[in-house]
């Protein structure tokens, strides 16, 4: 369970107190989420959710995120609401740990996605790019391209332990990608993790996004090229072209699509997923015995990334 810091009935209540939003009912930990505690609380007037955040969240880090939600919020987008205590502050600690409390946001998220889903998340992500478009804080992607070389190198030669070959293979994609990453593309806020349990719905409608705590100032088609990773894959590994067309043509109705940033869809779909395969392969060298959360296998992405590498135009996600 993502539960890494416990709270005790006393320590909540203590807490609440320093915000209008009633007496807590009950509170739980959310077993999803792998990088902070969260639990949900209900309260005499509502449910919350209460964010304690860990050790791998730069404190510097979280006025961005927290900002971020509330201007999009405030802009009409269906998101979490950072709630303000009586002092004004959306920021507090909580057992030694920086802690907020956000809106509770309804639905679920569908683990078999289908075309419909894909369409309704190209839009409202286009549409959250657009109402991005004024924020005025910036967070550099401290995930990006120049990263991952560093990243690798902390995996090392346990790397080949997972897959035969694997350091050479991400050392020779890396090479590829530094060579002909994207530098001039129309850049905002981008949410940069809109994995399908990031993205509610109520039946096939669209209701929201969550955990904004990866958001960044980054290329807004970088966004996409996640998505393209996170949705349009099945489970056997095939490349679903429909969702991608479904996706791509949803968003490009809300926000015209350059051909530059179609052209480079490709390198930024093997960026992405060279990240999120690097990333899971920290982790899984990395994972302590006896952790709550279990890593995600990295060789979901290699896969990905083997399929990405076959691609030389946007022609091969169905545009």
């Amino acid at each position: 369970m993502a539960v890494y810091t416990s709270v005790s009935d006393e320590d909540l209540a203590s807490f609440l107190k320093t915000y209008d939003i009633g007496e807590p009912i009950s509170f739980a930990g959310i077993a999803e989420g792998v990088e902070n505690s969260n639990f949900m609380v209900r309260t005499t007037v509502g449910t919350y959710i209460l964010t304690l955040y860990e050790k791998r969240v730069n404190p510097d880090d979280l006025p961005f995120f927290l900002n971020l939600m509330d201007h999009l919020s405030a802009k009409g987008l269906s998101c979490p609401q950072p709630v303000r205590a009586r002092s004004g502050t959306v920021l507090g600690t909580l057992n030694g740990r920086p802690a907020a409390v956000v809106t509770f946001l309804d639905g679920v998220w569908h683990r078999k996605v289908t075309p419909a889903h894909c369409h309704a998340l190209g839009g409202e992500l286009a549409r959250m790019h657009a109402l991005g478009a004024d924020f005025s804080m910036v967070r550099e992607n401290n995930l990006s391209v120049a990263s991952w070389r560093p990243l690798l190198r902390s995996c090392g030669p346990q790397s080949d332990e997972v897959k035969a070959g694997l350091y050479a293979f991400l050392e020779a994609e890396i090479d590829f990608l530094e060579r002909n990453w994207p530098k001039d593309l129309p850049r905002g806020v981008v949410h940069a993790d809109l994995f399908p349990d990031n993205v509610f719905f109520l039946g096939d409608r669209l209701s929201g996004f969550i955990d904004f705590y990866f958001a960044c100032t980054d290329m807004l088609v970088y966004d996409l090229a996640i998505c393209l990773n996170a949705w349009c894959f099945e489970t056997d590994g095939s490349f679903n072209v429909t969702k991608a067309r479904q996706m791509i043509s949803s968003y490009d109705a809300v926000r015209k699509l350059s051909k530059e940033e179609l052209d480079a869809l490709p390198v930024l779909a093997r960026g992405s997923a060279t990240r999120f395969l690097l990333t899971r392969l920290y982790d899984w060298i990395n994972h302590p015995e006896g952790a709550f959360v279990k890593p995600k296998d990295p060789m979901e992405y290699h896969r990905k990334l083997s399929f990405h590498q076959t691609v030389s135009s946007s022609a091969g996600y169905g545009i």
